[in-house]
This record gives structure tokens, sequence and C-alpha cells, in this order.
């Protein structure tokens, strides 16, 4: 199954390069190579994504919609798994790991039963 991960690999473009419509333009490229991939029209995607199909007919051509209607498209088209490159991971410095390291217990606690067999008899 084709990312956009790979798709961005795949490609000698300088992303940083294109301008904001030009970067909209692959991203509708996109969309369409997949439904069109999918054989599925406008309308039927459209219908799933719960958008109208001007909204879709939009982002095919390189116009902008909303972030909301991207995530319906790509729902629709079951691509949702491109969006993994966004997935932030927790980073701990490692300050924040040595006192992490130093909050654990290093040794357990006997419990109050565990004292009273030490008291003496004498």
């Amino acid at each position: 199954m084709l990312n956009i991960c790979v798709m961005l690999e795949n490609t000698n473009k300088k992303w940083s390069l294109l301008s904001d419509h030009a970067i909209l333009e692959q991203l509708g490229a996109y969309l369409k190579q997949q439904r069109l991939k999918q054989n599925r029209s406008q309308e039927a995607i459209a219908k799933d994504a719960g958008i109208n199909r001007w909204t879709l007919s939009k982002i095919e051509n390189g116009d902008g919609i909303t972030l909301t209607s991207f995530i319906q498209i790509l729902r629709a088209l079951q691509l949702l798994e491109v969006l993994q490159v966004f997935e932030a991971t927790p980073v701990v410095s490692p300050l924040q790991l040595a006192k992490l390291e130093q909050q654990q217990r290093k040794r357990a606690s006997g419990t109050s039963e565990d004292t009273k067999d030490l008291t003496s008899n004498w």
C-alpha cells in the first residue's frame, strides 16, 4: 500500500521549495490517484466522507479545503495510515531520565509485621 511517506521519499521534489499552492496540487493529485485506483467516483467518496462533491473536487484541483475535510476524505479512502508520519513521540531528555531513575525504588521496605519480629525479647 502506498503511503504519503513513500510518495514523498520516492520523488525528486524539493518540498521546501514548493509554494503552498503547489503542495495543495500534489495532495489533490494524490487523493485523486488513490480514488481512481479504488475505482470510486467523486460522488461516492464525498458521500462516505460526509462532504459535498464540490469540496472533493476543490482539493483534487489543488484548491484549499479544511483540515477536517481532508481527514474525512482520507477516512473515506481508508488512507488514514498516511497520518502516521505526524505521530508525536515523547522525548525524554537525559536529565529527565536521570531524575526518573533516582525516583525509582532501589530496595523494598519491610512491612510493619516484619519489624515486629525484629524486636528483642529481653
